[in-house]
């Protein structure tokens, strides 16, 4: 009840950081979809370089957010940003690379040869048949990898607060700080609504994006 009356009585705080949570996240997930996707596209033509890639981004995820933040801080004081917004923004970037770039590889790997051979008898370039087939077949598999990303960045940009970055991070920081239940579970159950909403209208997206035969009917 006392966390209810919290929630409450401060809301427009609430409010305003998680504006400042969903800004962090869409920033660093959008940038990610920028490059992971075709980075991941690319490497479906190259098994060895595939390996390479997804080693890098696998061991990029085994870094705990802590120290992950850690190292951003010297190399980014440089330019006077060691602490804020970039540092967390590059962190949550690099961390939503594997499942970007793993689920988009997995796509385009796994797609039907004959859909694709079928796509260059009827004269389209590579180009085209990327762009008009082999995409849209896919976007299931890969709006699945950017789900995940975003969950898994939701969690994490929260611990960015302990580097200045804002974000419902900052209600779970105080409430520990400051001995507050109220502030360490509203801050909590925050973090986990905004996951579960975010990946919530990620799916109609996904649903939206993939084309009508492929849709799952138990969700049309």
């Amino acid at each position: 009840m006392d966390t209810l009356v919290f929630l409450y009585e401060n809301a427009g705080l609430i409010a305003q950081l998680t504006w400042q949570h969903v800004q962090i996240v869409v920033i660093a997930v959008g940038a990610a979809i920028l490059t992971g996707v075709p980075l991941g596209i690319a490497i479906s033509q190259n098994e060895r370089a595939a390996r390479l890639v997804l080693y890098v981004a696998a061991i990029t995820m085994t870094i705990p957010s802590v120290a992950l933040f850690g190292l951003m801080i010297p190399v980014l004081s440089l330019i006077g940003q060691g602490v804020g917004f970039l540092p967390t923004v590059i962190a949550l970037f690099l961390y939503s690379q594997l499942p970007i770039i793993r689920n988009t590889y997995t796509a385009i790997r796994n797609f039907d040869p004959a859909l694709r051979e079928a796509s260059r008898g009827m004269g389209m370039t590579t180009w085209q048949r990327l762009a008009r087939v082999e995409l849209p077949v896919t976007v299931p598999l890969i709006m699945a990898g950017v789900r995940m990303a975003v969950v898994i960045n939701v969690g994490i940009a929260a611990v960015a607060t302990y580097i200045g970055a804002g974000g419902l991070g900052k209600l779970i920081s105080r409430g520990i700080s400051q001995s507050d239940p109220r502030q360490l579970v509203a801050g909590a159950i925050m973090v986990s609504l905004l996951a579960i909403a975010a990946d919530y209208l990620l799916a109609r997206l996904q649903h939206r994006l993939t084309p009508a035969g492929l849709r799952d009917p138990q969700h049309t």
